[in-house]
């Protein structure tokens, strides 16, 4: 049957669709505000007002929200992104009434209770401190805190203790009035759902939500690059390089994707095979692209010992290098059938569907379907990535993020060098 899209007077996009064979309806509400939405003394308030969703509205208390969906057998969460937040909930088919109940009654009536206020901070204070204990996190905020020095875009979603401290339930009311409206929400389902009756029960509870909203609009994105180094007495270094990658409405956003499966994204990718499996220089190592609305990030994430850090950095630039000369049309139609697989198999779970049409049309403005996104993977072909990868990390300035103990790792002009066309990448034996 396919994606069926309805549009409500105020603006509230409801996107469903009807998958066969399954008992079960993931349901959701997204909203286009994230953690690039704050300005700078909101930094975390995206993610507060997330948590505090669930403490309580007009007409639930906390233990009421938990207990009527779960009453049922359901499920109820919420997750913030960059430039999104998202309530969502799975139910058996004939709770979708009451899942879209509760997810509108924390969306219109939340109370932000001052003494809940103080605990849902207490515990973010907690995640904050837990992330900073954890490398293999906190390198990733340092890394895009210095691809986007002091933008939103490069903030850590969790804030930091000073501006989290400061917020009160007024200023998640005024967050939430500024930012979430008809316009920039999406509500999906997927699974056992019927579109009309539940085009039916949405506009019920939120066909009198506000149209519009008054919030600013985030600022663009500039990347700048930049080195940043951390030492910590540990057993391994965390360490990222990476670059300013493709937007998703850029015609290199599926390309970028492609390039970082051939170069990290499985056990048959080059780095794997390069740097783990025949020099044995760590135990982890990946390559990944996230887009943006306005930019992106492409990287290359591993985790070495001490001792292996000094070798591990040129061996990878030398495959970045590789990279840009010569990749087969073998490695392209692999990492293709890997997206592929990948994008298929994903929309076996009523979940990951009802988030993908969200994303979309937040995104796009409208669903994509299959053959539209496995058209644009045809397209690419293995000189499109060569000639890809010589523009992101040729001549670029370069993001080095490491934390541990990573004083033999390569200086930060050595890492932009090795990258420069005016020098040839350095060369290491087998």
């Amino acid at each position: 049957m396919g994606v069926e899209v309805s549009r409500l007077p105020n603006g509230l996009t409801i996107a469903t669709e009807a998958m066969p064979n399954v008992e079960s309806v993931a349901l959701g509400i997204w909203v286009k505000a994230g953690s690039r939405n704050e300005a700078n003394d909101q930094h975390g308030i995206a993610h507060l007002l997330e948590h505090m969703a669930f403490k309580g509205t007009e007409n639930r208390s906390a233990w009421q929200i938990a207990a009527d969906i779960e009453n049922v057998g359901g499920e109820i969460n919420a997750a913030t992104s960059v430039e999104t937040t998202s309530y969502y909930a799975r139910v058996l088919r004939n709770d979708v009434s009451l899942a879209i109940d509760i997810l509108s009654d924390i969306l219109t009536a939340s109370k932000f209770d001052a003494d809940e206020l103080e605990r849902e901070k207490h515990v973010i204070m907690q995640e904050i401190g837990a992330a900073h204990d954890t490398p293999d996190d906190i390198v990733f905020d340092r890394f895009t805190e210095t691809a986007f020095r002091h933008q939103p875009v490069g903030r850590a979603i969790l804030g930091v203790p000073e501006t989290v401290e400061s917020f009160s339930s007024a200023n998640l009311r005024t967050y939430m009035e500024e930012q979430y409206s008809a316009d920039r929400m999406v509500v999906t389902a997927a699974g056992a759902i019927n579109h009309d009756a539940f085009v039916r029960e949405v506009e019920t509870r939120l066909g009198g939500f506000r149209a519009h909203s008054t919030g600013r609009t985030p600022e663009l994105a500039h990347y700048v690059g930049g080195d940043f180094r951390e030492h910590r007495d540990l057993m391994d270094a965390q360490v990222l390089i990476g670059f300013e990658g493709r937007a998703y409405h850029v015609r290199d956003f599926y390309a970028s994707q492609i390039l970082a499966m051939v170069l990290g994204g499985g056990m048959s990718s080059r780095l794997f095979q390069e740097v783990r499996e025949k020099r044995g220089l760590c135990y982890s190592v990946y390559a990944f692209h996230w887009g943006f609305s306005d930019t992106g990030l492409f990287g290359i994430h591993a985790a070495t010992g001490r001792d292996d850090l000094s070798e591990l950095v040129p061996v990878i630039l030398n495959e970045m290098h590789e990279a840009a000369r010569n990749i087969s049309e073998e490695e392209v139609n692999r990492a293709r059938a890997q997206y592929r697989a990948s994008l298929l198999m994903s929309q076996e779970s009523v979940a990951s569907r009802a988030g993908q049409m969200a994303r979309q049309i937040l995104l796009y403005g409208r669903p994509v379907t299959n053959d539209e996104l496995l058209e644009r993977l045809s397209l690419i072909s293995a000189e499109r990535l060569t000639d890809l990868a010589g523009r992101l990390f040729l001549d670029a300035k370069p993001t080095v993020a490491a934390v541990g103990p990573v004083g033999k790792l390569m200086h930060f002009d050595g890492v932009r060098d090795t990258l420069s066309t005016r020098s040839q990448p350095r060369k290491i034996a087998v």
